[in-house]
């Protein structure tokens, strides 16, 4: 019997005429054994627990209650937070809840397990209803890494929508596994994979440049990374040694000036050494401040690097050409090179610093591919020239700012790109402008093309080593994660996670909003049963007998 299937035949049964039918004659119309009645009776008198409370939970509504919140606990803190069974077993009795339902780690890891099997049923059936209703196609871009806990997973993410293509355990991270599991994630999406964004992996580099033949947009992190690696940790340990000559000559100075206020008279040997003294502090304190303004110059361009990787000026919104970022790239890291040599750096620092100028160049093919993606979505709307100008330099260009704006810390940053944006499209919004003479339907269709544009540029994956961290807090939890558990952890992002504007992801990147997933489960995934008996604790065994005196 479930448990709704009890209240409702108790809530019969309460609600029947007792004065004038037996307990026993009641029983057979409802259709339950007698004894099976008296036990069900028998359980509503929970001790200790007001009778209001007892009755609630007993009733109809209160199952439901009890199924909801029940479920509700083991969906948010095993699938959503990194928390395990027992935390949920201890919520239950602490609650007070383990008088009406079963709170031992026995129940609860079956509901866990029946959940954890429904949210993977659902994940599968629902990508098969969405993607029949997606529009055919689609161009994508994919953010490609692997994270290690310790077994190997291969994680691919559509960034735009922050869908989950694959997260998936793997034997190896060659490019042949790469493209077998890839292959088999996009199985039957009518999508298109024209851009990958990661680090700079041989295996996903192969798998993406040979078995895939598409653009790959390095990481600017790994490039910003290696540059940090390579001087931060060195022109450090600059600066500390000449604070820590600083010092000493300036208690040098400190002894000479006291030495010379308790000499009786002049002496030309204690003058020539304190005039030493202040000369080797001069010269101490100008290589420190020669050493923090190294440090600072080196900070500053790897920021300015990060600045300057935009299709588009972040200051005006002027287009920026591949020949432009390759100069002012070029620049950047002559700069840090001058720096590393003229602070006479290690080799290995060097090394590191060459090995982020390598990536470079695919820094400016990824621009190079910005643009002809750009143009060629553009032409294939057949605009006039007025407006394909207007596209060109005011809408695009707009859209990629509001969206940088949208993902910058700083808010006093932030206010000025989107004041830039809003004025570049100001022109565009104009009621004697080119779009003004067009019908919504056109201009429907200019937007979307724009904003497909605008988020082409993808120069960071963070929003794998994102998933990643949040893969990292449920394994830390578990210390295992079964493939069962994986897969329901990306159904749940997927799924169910939304964003502020109340968007999944699913919904996002097939354009169609998906069934709510937790209703979905409370259909599938019954409550337990009530409670056992409470057992008598044991004795502590005595191992030395009481003397009697």
């Amino acid at each position: 019997w479930s448990r709704e299937t009890i209240a409702e035949k108790l809530a019969e049964y309460e609600q029947s005429d007792q004065c004038t039918s037996s307990q026993r004659q009641l029983a057979q119309e409802l259709g339950v054994p007698r004894t099976t009645l008296q036990h069900w009776l028998g359980r509503k008198e929970v001790p200790d627990v007001d009778p209001a409370v007892t009755a609630f939970f007993g009733s109809p509504a209160g199952v439901v209650f009890l199924h909801r919140l029940v479920l509700a606990a083991h969906f948010v803190m095993t699938l959503i937070g990194p928390c395990g069974i027992r935390l949920v077993c201890l919520l239950l009795e602490l609650s007070g809840l383990d008088a009406y339902v079963a709170a031992s780690y026995g129940p609860q890891q079956k509901v866990s397990a029946v959940m954890e099997q429904s949210v993977v049923a659902f994940g599968k059936e629902e990508r098969e209803n969405l993607k029949a209703e997606m529009p055919c196609g689609k161009q994508i871009t994919v953010c490609q890494d692997e994270t290690f806990h310790p077994g190997i997973c291969l994680v691919a993410i559509e960034p735009v929508s922050n869908y989950i293509l694959l997260e998936k355990y793997a034997d190896n991270r060659s490019a042949d596994e790469w493209t077998r599991s890839m292959a088999s994630a996009t199985q039957g999406l009518p999508v298109e994979i024209i851009q990958s964004t990661s680090d700079e992996g041989r295996g996903i580099l192969h798998h993406v440049q040979e078995d895939l033949g598409i653009q790959h947009s390095p990481d600017l992190f790994h490039v910003q990374h290696e540059l940090c690696k390579g001087t931060s940790i060195a022109l450090a340990n600059l600066v500390r040694q000449a604070k820590q000559v600083v010092e000493k000559a300036a208690q040098r100075v400190s002894h000479c000036r006291e030495k010379q206020a308790i000499a009786v008279k002049k002496d030309e040997a204690l003058d020539q050494e304190f005039q030493t003294a202040q000369e080797q502090d001069r010269q101490a304190r100008q290589v420190l401040e020669t050493n923090v303004q190294q440090q600072q110059q080196v900070s500053q361009v790897i920021r300015e690097i990060g600045m300057e990787y935009h299709p588009y000026d972040l200051e005006t919104g002027e287009p920026r050409s591949a020949e432009q970022l390759a100069t002012s790239l070029a620049q950047h890291f002559a700069e840090i090179e001058a720096v590393a040599i003229a602070a006479n750096l290690p080799e290995r620092c060097l090394k590191k610093i060459y090995k982020a100028k390598r990536v470079v160049v695919e820094m400016i093919a990824t621009l190079n591919f910005f643009w002809l993606t750009v143009q060629t979505k553009v032409e294939a709307l057949s605009l006039t020239p007025e407006v394909e100008q207007i596209v060109y330099s005011h809408v695009i260009p707009a859209m990629y700012l509001h969206l940088v704006s949208k993902k910058t810390s700083d808010p006093a940053r932030r206010s000025v790109l989107q004041k830039q944006s809003e004025a570049l499209l100001a022109p565009a919004l104009s009621g004697s402008g080119p779009l003004a003479g067009l019908q919504p339907e056109e201009v429907q269709v200019i937007e979307r093309v724009a904003w497909e544009c605008a988020q082409c540029f993808q120069r960071s994956s963070s929003c794998v080593e994102g998933r990643n961290g949040q893969l990292a807090l449920h394994h830390h939890s578990l210390h295992r994660l079964t493939d069962r558990k994986l897969t329901a952890l990306t159904t749940v992002h997927n799924f169910f996670i939304q964003r502020n504007d109340g968007t999944t992801a699913a919904e996002r990147f097939f354009g169609t909003q998906p069934r709510d997933l937790f209703e979905w489960l409370l259909d599938r995934v019954e409550l337990p049963g009530w409670p056992a008996q409470k057992r008598s604790l044991p004795c502590r065994k005595e191992f030395l007998p009481q003397f009697s005196a």
